[in-house]
């Protein structure tokens, strides 16, 4: 089992920054591939980035250029650095956790329960 814990979320002005950790409990950190994925209201959850097992990473469109993950295996954490936030960023930013390679959402083995960011125009 993996239990992940979501911090960072809040409020902020479009044009500002955020950053989302990650803490995940387990020893086995280093051999899952840990992604943020986000909900915003009445849409359905979708892919934002990923830290994958071998050190590369990936990142939704709408997220690239804008957005730098980054995980740490020595303290089991994974971060989501937000710069230039738009309102559309609005969303839960949910961390998760997969043994496969794969960005869909019905294949992540363990969630998060979430962290809100509103980004006010």
């Amino acid at each position: 089992q993996v239990q992940l814990v979501e911090s960072g979320g809040g409020l902020v002005q479009a044009g500002g920054s955020l950053r989302l950790s990650c803490a995940a409990s387990g020893r086995t950190f280093s051999s899952y591939h840990m992604e943020w994925f986000r909900q915003a209201p009445g849409k359905e959850r979708e892919f934002v980035s990923a830290s994958w097992k071998g050190g590369s990473t990936s990142y939704s469109d709408s997220a690239k250029g804008r957005f730098t993950i980054s995980r740490d295996n020595a303290k089991n954490t994974v971060d989501l650095q937000m710069n230039s936030l738009k309102p559309e960023d609005t969303a839960v930013y949910y961390c998760a956790a997969v043994r496969v390679f794969s960005t869909v959402v019905g294949a992540m083995d363990f969630w998060g329960k979430g962290t809100l960011v509103t980004v006010s125009s």
